[in-house]
């Protein structure tokens, strides 16, 4: 849509702050904005080149627009939120539930409140009162409910109450002390909510009130000499110390932190929340959000007035990456002040044990989102369906690509040059199949030719030795390495129906783009992606990381063994010739690291003053 349609329109939008609502021909709201200055924002919109792909996209389905005047940014703020949330625009940054990562709930808006794994929260179970907790990935939540069952005598059954009371005998549970048993009536309903209350200060990670609890408890039993009991309480105070003593611990960080991490790719952005609960880390969740880098501003601002307007706790001080410009600290903080009932504060650390806790949240959401892409998206993703794309793009017949290898190069200079093999079966990795090579022609720095080694060694082999041929292969690179592999694969007969191509990265080292043998490029970044082009771009990130990945810890591997062989020779009186024995008499370094002086000396030609120095630098200081 040109900017001209608008131009009369816009000379009548007021200077002030608001929000505008975005519309499509049909009148459906696909945008919610705020803006200091309404009139500005709007001609950024329509008297401008736009340089992020999905406003651009956003802009071209635009037909009409309104927008509300406010009286200050906070106040724009809180209108674009309940906006947001009141018309769920396709083109705003929304938090949705990840029906493939779990939540952890606890009823306390019933009588006798329960626990359990909830795949989507109920809003009008969590508007009666019920807390949810997560997202967890699958095995943690699993992990963190195997805790709760460890430390709290909680029901197991299926009985509702107080429906079943007395209907049936308490079962195992009840009698090693693992159930509080409230089925036989005897169990007041306040107690149990009061121990479910100590569930809720344990996702809180505030853990000194359960001990306390516990504590008397196990005193009041060994009184009443009610030793089952006791032990079972023990037990329980054992659990709890062990989960107490597992967790990282920031000492001098002893109040409540949330630290957000952001790290985007393959068109994704990974929002990750740490938990620190009086110096430890006791929770962490995941969220993904379509976007980039150009949209991380917007996904933190939108996250943040998300998440927390649900959240069943805000602590005082949340850790974000960065303060981007347009950021609007001061309204963001009223709006979470509000919502806690104290002040809140948004910080940027830069030095201390909270910039560790930062970067440990950075280095989560970089994690989350590594594992997010190896598995081809939401647990549910179809991983064939890129392949799907690529056979109609390539022109191959449906189902043909099934197999997908790729090769890496991986050196430090003119040492340990190798190469990794990934392997990829219907979309998803095969490591059985994975292969490594070490280089024995090429003896100098040359990723051309040592791709050539590596392709003429794997095509030695067939499927007649259990090594079947792929359907396709992808060149970590563009033209030159897919040129590369093109040169060895077309000269081996019976390779003309294998697809070749290159994985193109953009000036960040991301996947950016696929290159076809005639030359022909498709570019998966800089503009709005369709639902193949999206599957298509994880796919390929996947399999770059994945190979880089293989490749490089190969090579730091040979590395580390070469140095180590060397530091033999750091050791006064061991030189070469020295080193050769031992590696003769023990086979590995590992060995003669293991060696006692004893055995060393056993070796011709190591004298026992020999012996005691190789002894001593392996064991120095213990």
């Amino acid at each position: 849509m040109s900017g001209g349609k608008f131009d009369a329109r816009l000379d009548t939008v007021p200077q002030t702050p608001g929000v505008y609502l975005m519309k499509d021909a049909s009148g459906v709201v696909i945008y919610v904005g705020k803006a200091k200055k309404l009139r500005n924002r709007l001609k950024s919109y329509f008297s401008s080149k736009i340089a992020i792909p999905k406003v651009a996209a956003m802009v071209s389905h635009v037909a009409d627009f309104e927008y509300t005047v406010v009286g200050s940014e906070s106040e724009a703020l809180l209108l674009e939120n309940n906006l947001i949330k009141r018309y769920q625009p396709h083109y705003n940054i929304l938090l949705r539930d990840d029906k493939s990562y779990p939540y952890i709930c606890i009823t306390l808006n019933e009588e006798y409140p329960r626990v359990f794994k909830a795949f989507r929260p109920d809003p009008s179970a969590r508007k009666a009162g019920a807390r949810y907790y997560g997202p967890y990935m699958n095995s943690d939540c699993n992990e963190v409910l195997k805790a709760i069952s460890d430390i709290f005598p909680l029901k197991r059954c299926k009985k509702v109450f107080p429906r079943d009371i007395g209907k049936e005998r308490p079962c195992l549970n009840y009698h090693i002390g693992k159930c509080m048993a409230p089925c036989l009536g005897t169990v007041k309903s306040e107690d149990y909510r009061r121990m479910t209350e100590q569930i809720v200060l344990f996702f809180e990670g505030k853990y000194d009130g359960i001990e306390k609890d516990i504590t008397e408890q196990m005193e009041k039993a060994s009184e009443a000499l009610e030793f089952e009991r006791a032990g079972s309480l023990r037990d329980r105070m054992i659990a709890l110390k062990n989960i107490s003593r597992n967790q990282r611990v920031f000492l001098s960080v002893e109040r409540d932190v949330d630290a957000i991490g952001l790290y985007s790719d393959a068109g994704e952005t990974c929002v990750r929340k740490l938990e620190l609960r009086e110096g430890r880390i006791v929770g962490s969740s995941a969220y993904f959000f379509p976007g980039d880098e150009s949209e991380q501003a917007d996904i933190l601002s939108n996250f943040l007035m998300q998440y927390y307007e649900q959240a069943p706790f805000v602590p005082p001080l949340i850790l974000i990456p960065y303060a981007p410009e347009e950021f609007d600290f001061e309204s963001v903080e009223s709006f979470l002040s509000e919502k806690a009932g104290r002040k809140v504060r948004l910080h940027v650390a830069e030095r201390g044990e909270l910039t560790e806790l930062s970067n440990l949240a950075a280095l989560n959401a970089r994690e989350m989102m590594v594992r997010r892409i190896l598995r081809g998206g939401n647990a549910g993703a179809d991983p064939s369906v890129p392949l799907r794309y690529l056979e109609q793009i390539m022109g191959a017949p449906e189902g043909s690509l099934s197999r997908a290898e790729s090769f890496d190069i991986s050196n430090l200079g003119n040492d340990d040059i190798c190469a990794g093999m990934v392997v990829f079966k219907d979309g998803r990795p095969e490591r059985q199949s994975y292969r490594l090579f070490k280089m024995k022609r090429v003896t100098e720095q040359d990723d051309y030719a040592s791709m050539r080694e590596t392709l003429e060694r794997r095509f030695a082999h067939s499927g007649s030795d259990g090594f079947t041929w792929p359907d396709l292969i992808l060149a970590d690179g563009g033209m030159g390495q897919l040129n590369t592999i093109a040169s060895v694969v077309r000269e081996i007969p019976g390779t003309e129906n294998i697809k070749l191509a290159g994985m193109v990265k953009n000036d960040r080292h991301k996947t950016a783009g696929i290159v076809f043998e005639d030359g022909r490029e498709i570019r998966l970044e800089g503009r709005e992606l369709s639902d193949g082009e999206v599957g298509l771009l994880r796919f390929l990130t996947t399999v770059q990381n994945e190979v880089h990945r293989f490749a490089i810890t190969y090579q730091r591997k040979l590395s580390g063994k070469r140095n180590m062989r060397y530091k033999l020779e750091e050791i006064p009186g061991i030189g070469p010739a020295k080193r050769k024995l031992l590696l003769e008499s023990f086979g590995t370094i590992k060995a003669v690291s293991e060696a006692s002086s004893e055995n060393l000396a056993q070796v011709k030609g190591i004298s026992e003053k020999d012996a005691e120095a190789i002894y001593g630098f392996f064991h120095e200081g213990e």
